[in-house]
C-alpha cells in the first residue's frame, strides 16, 4: 500500500460478505463517494480529496478486485460492484444520501448506484466515460481496441503476465494529455496495485462483464431515467493525443437522464482527475453547492 503520510487520509476495510472493500476517508460533512476506473485505484483522487474534503466528507474505495480491496472470482458487472458501493456506504457507514463521483469503470458503477438508488443519490458526476446500453458506441467503432481485447478469454492473462507494467504504462502514456499529469510515484502504486494477485483478472472481468451491463442497463432505460442533476464531463483532447471522449458523456447521459448538464476540459485526455485536478475541483464544488432546479 503506498505512502499516503502526505494526504490528510485514513484508511479502512469493511467486510461486505464476498468482498472486502478497502477504502479511504478524510474531511467532515456532507459525503462525497467518489469512484476510480481502470487501470487505478482510488489513489487517482490524491488532488481532489484535499480540495474536497475542507467541505465534505470524502469516501473514496478501491472497487471490488481492484487496489487493496479482495479480488472475488466474479460480480463484476456494474449493478454487483454498484451493490458493494451501497452496502458500503449505507449499511456500513450509515449514510442514507450522498454526492456521487465516477471516472472511466467508476462511471457505470455509479449510473447502476444512482438507479437503484435514485433518492439516496443527490448530484451524479460522470467522468469521461458512456454508459453500456445507452445506444451510443461504447468502444468508439473498435479504436478503443483494449476493450476487446480484455473481453477475450485467457488471451490477455497468457500476453500480459509479466509484462503488466509495460502494458500499463503505455495507457497511462498514450490515454494522458499531460505527460506528466501521472508521475513515476504514482504509476508504480498502480503496478503495485495491479501485480497483486488476481488483480488483473479482475481488471479484465470489469470488460467481460460488458454484455451483462448492456442487458441490465437496457432494461433500466426502457423505464427510468435518473431524475437527480447530473454533470457530464469529457476530456476536449481526443485522438490521437489523449483519449479523451469529449461530449460523448454528456451525450449519453443524456439518453439516461432527465437533469443533464456537460462540460469538456480543454488540453486534458481521459485521466481528468490526475490531468486537470485544480478545474475538476472547482468544478465538482460548484456543482455540489448550486441550488439546481
Amino acid at each position: 500500500m503506498i505512502d499516503s503520510s502526505g494526504l490528510d487520509v485514513k484508511h479502512h476495510f469493511a467486510d461486505l460478505g464476498d468482498v472486502l472493500i478497502h477504502y479511504v476517508t478524510s474531511g467532515a460533512g456532507p459525503p462525497v463517494v467518489l469512484l476510480h476506473g481502470w487501470p487505478q485505484t482510488w489513489w487517482e483522487w490524491r488532488h481532489i480529496i484535499p480540495e474536497l474534503s475542507k467541505l465534505y466528507t470524502v469516501i473514496a474505495p478501491d472497487l471490488r478486485g481492484l487496489g487493496d480491496s479482495s479480488k472475488p472470482v466474479g460480480g463484476y458487472d456494474k449493478q454487483t460492484v454498484a451493490n458493494d458501493i451501497w452496502k458500503l456506504v449505507n449499511g456500513h457507514l450509515g449514510y442514507e444520501s450522498f454526492f456521487l463521483v465516477g471516472h472511466d469503470w467508476g462511471g457505470p458503477t455509479a449510473y447502476s448506484l444512482a438507479a437503484s438508488y435514485p433518492e439516496s443519490v443527490k448530484k451524479l458526476v460522470i467522468i469521461d466515460v458512456v454508459i453500456p446500453g445507452c445506444g451510443g458506441d461504447f468502444s468508439e467503432g473498435g479504436r478503443r481496441w483494449h476493450h476487446q481485447f480484455h473481453m477475450t478469454l485467457d488471451l490477455p492473462e497468457a500476453l500480459v503476465y509479466g509484462r503488466e507494467e509495460i502494458y500499463l504504462k503505455w495507457f497511462f502514456r498514450t490515454f494522458a494529455y499531460k505527460e506528466d499529469a501521472i508521475s513515476e510515484k504514482d504509476v508504480a502504486e498502480y503496478i503495485r496495485a495491479y501485480t497483486l494477485p488476481g488483480a488483473m483478472q479482475a481488471g479484465y472481468a470489469y470488460y467481460r462483464a460488458i454484455p451483462q451491463d448492456i442487458i441490465n442497463n437496457k432494461e433500466i432505460i426502457k423505464n427510468f431515467k435518473l431524475p437527480m442533476p447530473i454533470l457530464a464531463i469529457g476530456g476536449g483532447v481526443s485522438y490521437p493525443d489523449g483519449r479523451g471522449r469529449r461530449n460523448d458523456p454528456e451525450m449519453s447521459l443524456k439518453r439516461v437522464a432527465v437533469n443533464v448538464e456537460g462540460q469538456v476540459f480543454d488540453e486534458c485526455g481521459h485521466f481528468v482527475p490526475e490531468e486537470c485536478p485544480q478545474l475538476l475541483a472547482q468544478r465538482l464544488k460548484l456543482f455540489f453547492e448550486t441550488n439546481s432546479q
